[in-house]
């Protein structure tokens, strides 16, 4: 699963929120082992999606690029 994880920095345009969330949920997916969750752990499973796109923009918006050899402040 995760190997359909694509490389979101650097890209231009910039990755969108689409991305990054389809990204997360790929990671979710793999390390829960949940394709879909049950009813029961669907609203930890969804909260850990939202979490990891938090984090991972959080990530893109300060690592730095080649081009630029400087992270963006954040």
């Amino acid at each position: 699963m995760c190997r359909s994880i694509k490389t979101l920095r650097g890209q231009v345009p910039p990755a969108t929120a689409e991305e990054v969330r389809a990204a997360a949920l790929q990671y979710v997916r793999k390390v829960s082992g949940y394709r879909q969750p049950s009813r029961r752990n669907a609203a930890a499973f969804e909260r850990a999606v939202a979490e990891v796109a938090a984090a991972t923009e959080r990530l893109l918006a300060a690592v730095a690029d080649r081009a630029d050899g400087e992270p963006q402040p954040g």
